[in-house]
């Protein structure tokens, strides 16, 4: 059994908790029960309220104490929070009457008063106990923080995250509340003396257990595990002049940044969103550019070097596993071995066919939610991009495709069209050899691996990790498949689709 993990931390005013409440914040998800106990008037509800509003985005967030309701319900953007109050508990049988017991699954709980039924507390939960210091001032206070069981790791991540902070001088600094991404990665700005910086918490861990070869899903695809490989490409990408963030304070071994800010500008506008074309040409010209480059294959880091991942065939079919495994059960079409080898015998087949292909540096999301336009910069610098820790060595269609067939929102197929051609002008401008053609078919066949592993990536998404906001990009997805499945060099793979595959829902 894991020992508890405790720590004490000062608290000298209301803005001293709430900036401890966003820090834990960063480190809690969906199913996590932390408790406040202390005295009346300890800071109970004041340290629940300030998570509540840290994490919808907004100091003026409407959070009522709940000891009259018992428990309050807020639909925050990350997920859901019950927050609790249990001083008017007289059994702890009451609890299921008020919805607590068992806790709903997918949620946050704030618990107050928890000693008002110590049994019905999970085993895996985050204690802070309060206390008045009045030696220190009227408004200071003492936070006891222990983690339970899973919690404990949370607790001493929080110590860590803590320290970080500190030693880098920004202690002091306002928490801002950012939305997160598909990964296990969590941000917030730290904005102090009208600086606003983006801090980090991108705790080492593989996605998914050893079923590759005794690799995880993320080894064994070449996505980053650590913040390595973001620190290392952050700075080839601007020597090679894209703009990409500074970095200004690192802890490469707990997982800890704190880096430069881009700002919301983005490369999307209206509802619903739609792209802005004079960016996404940007974008695309960017990549002209880089793709032009010869690129190094290892780069510098603090006392070591990295050396960026090959993307190949085994890792691409890996992928495009997703799909059978999670895509096709979900529509109630679950294949057979033989036709699921099939599938595999196509692909390797196409993939091996593109292995002397000349390789560059792969982005691989090198799309509107990964990319902030800088309109005070000049050129292709104006393209600030947030997101290539998963950087790889592959084809250089695989991040345009990543562009301009664009997971999250329609991108319509002329422009899509148009940019494709600036693109392979530019290309041949700089390389008069370049071949479009070739290119074309590259594209088409990188389009239909990328949908084809996104597919299957949300629908994983969905039913592994509990968000099903993922799915409703589906059906775009599949537009641009069966748009790429038409090049004829895939037609033997679109026959199989057809017979295969459904559409979504």
């Amino acid at each position: 059994m894991t020992a508890p993990a405790t720590f004490s931390v000062a608290l000298a005013n209301e803005t001293s908790t709430a900036r401890l409440m966003a820090e834990i914040a960063l480190l809690i998800g969906p199913g996590d029960v932390i408790t406040l106990s202390g005295d009346l008037g300890a800071g109970k509800t004041a340290a629940a309220r300030a998570m509540i509003r840290y994490l919808a985005g907004d100091d003026d967030y409407e959070v009522p104490s709940p000891t009259f309701t018992l428990v309050q319900s807020y639909e925050l953007p990350p997920f859901p929070l019950l927050h609790a109050d249990l001083y008017r508990i007289e059994d702890p049988g009451e609890l299921e009457e008020i919805g607590l017991s068992p806790l709903p699954e997918g949620a946050v709980a704030l618990i107050e008063w928890p000693e008002r039924a110590p049994g019905a507390m999970p085993a895996d939960r985050i204690d802070i106990a309060f206390s008045h210091r009045p030696a220190l001032g009227s408004l200071a206070r003492a936070a006891e923080i222990t983690g339970h069981g899973k919690a404990a790791a949370q607790v001493e991540r929080l110590a860590a995250l803590r320290s970080f902070i500190e030693t880098s001088g920004y202690a002091d600094a306002d928490r801002r509340h950012m939305p997160g991404d598909a990964s296990t990665r969590s941000y917030a700005r730290l904005v102090k003396d009208g600086e606003s910086l983006i801090l980090m918490n991108a705790p080492r861990r593989p996605d998914g257990p050893a079923l590759y070869a005794g690799k995880s899903y993320s080894a064994a695809v070449h996505l980053a595990e650590d913040v390595r490989p973001f620190v290392a490409i952050a700075g080839g990408l601007r020597q090679h002049g894209v703009s990409a963030p500074a970095i200004h304070q690192s802890d490469l071994d707990a997982g800890f940044l704190i880096t430069e800010d881009f700002g919301t500008e983005s490369f999307v506008t209206g509802t619903p969103p739609a792209p802005i074309a004079e960016r996404y040409q940007a974008a695309a010209e960017l990549l002209a550019e880089l793709h032009a480059k010869a690129l190094p294959e290892t780069l510098p880091l603090p006392q070591e070097s990295y050396a960026i991942p090959v993307f190949d065939s085994e890792a691409m079919l890996i992928e495009i596993g997703l799909m059978p495994e999670w895509y096709l059960p979900d529509r109630g079409a679950a294949i057979p071995a033989s036709r699921r080898a099939e599938f595999f015998a196509l692909w390797r087949t196409l993939l091996i066919g593109i292995a002397g292909e000349p390789r560059t540096w792969v982005l691989r999301d090198y799309h509107s939610p990964n990319l902030i336009w800088l309109d005070q910069r000049e050129g292709s610098a104006r393209v600030g991009v947030i997101d290539f820790q998963d950087t790889v060595l592959g084809p250089a269609a695989y991040d345009l495709v990543s562009l301009l067939q664009d997971a999250r929102i329609d991108v319509p197929e002329a422009l899509e069209l148009a940019l494709f051609g600036r693109y392979i002008k530019a290309r041949i401008a700089a390389d008069p050899r370049f071949d479009p053609a070739a290119f074309a078919r590259l594209y088409a066949l990188m389009s239909a691996q990328r949908n084809t592993r996104l597919l299957g990536t949300f629908a994983r998404l969905n039913r592994r990790d509990g968000k099903p906001h993922y799915l409703r990009h589906q059906p775009r997805i599949w537009t641009y498949l069966t748009r790429s499945l038409a090049h004829p060099s895939l037609a033997e793979l679109e026959a199989w689709y057809q017979a295969n595959v459904p559409p979504p829902l």
